[in-house]
């Protein structure tokens, strides 16, 4: 079970997070975003330190590709999660620019047609996270019917996402799906947008690893 926290941007923050014992941990440079990293706020720096084994993931809705090629040099993303209208061919670029970025396709998830869009990325992408579905890009806090994921047959590993909270650990060992590959955690271990409960998560994270 891979651990992503996403929703990092304060230098402190992610040096303690860093410490834990996560496997990803994301930067959200859409300019909507409570949690918005881009224009300074988050520095080079702050990544710097981050153990090897930390996944950097920059998270990106319908950006253009040179913005987005931008902010992979400049933090040395290893990851690039993209929630916007992104087609194969932009993840085909993408892998073309720097083959050695995965690609993480997010898909708001409400009934298991949903699915069915993942179908065209299953080449050009590295893994799938599947969301809940709201009017917003993420970040909503809100959970969809897990049950739904068992209409999932796709091979592609997949995140979980959408308002998980430290009361889910038996709920996400109940999951047996065989590519269900992590969970992305957010806005339900927050003490404020951005800024991550290191207690509440180094908590959990030792419950659902056990």
């Amino acid at each position: 079970m891979k651990i992503k926290v996403c929703g990092m941007r304060d230098a402190g923050n992610i040096r303690r997070v860093g410490e834990l014992a996560v496997d990803f941990m994301g930067f959200i440079f859409y300019p909507p975003s409570s949690r918005f990293a881009g224009n300074g706020l988050l520095l080079p720096e702050a990544l710097g330190n981050l153990p090897a084994t930390v996944r950097k993931t920059g998270v990106f809705v319908s950006e253009s590709l040179d913005t987005l090629f931008h902010y992979v040099e400049k933090y040395g993303l290893d990851i690039v999660q993209l929630h916007g209208e992104e087609t194969p061919e932009y993840c085909c670029a993408l892998k073309e620019k720097y083959p050695a970025v995965g690609i993480i396709k997010a898909f708001s998830i409400s009934e298991p047609t949903d699915f069915d869009r993942t179908k065209e990325y299953v080449t050009v992408c590295d893994y799938f996270l599947f969301d809940t579905k709201t009017a917003l890009r993420g970040g909503s806090g809100k959970q969809f019917d897990w049950k739904i994921v068992e209409d999932y047959k796709g091979k592609t590993p997949f995140f979980l996402s959408g308002g998980i909270s430290a009361d889910d650990v038996e709920k996400i060992k109940d999951l047996k799906h065989p590519t269900f590959f992590g969970i992305d955690l957010n806005s339900r271990f927050e003490i404020a947008a951005g800024i991550k409960d290191i207690d509440l998560l180094q908590t959990f994270i030792k419950a659902i690893k056990i």
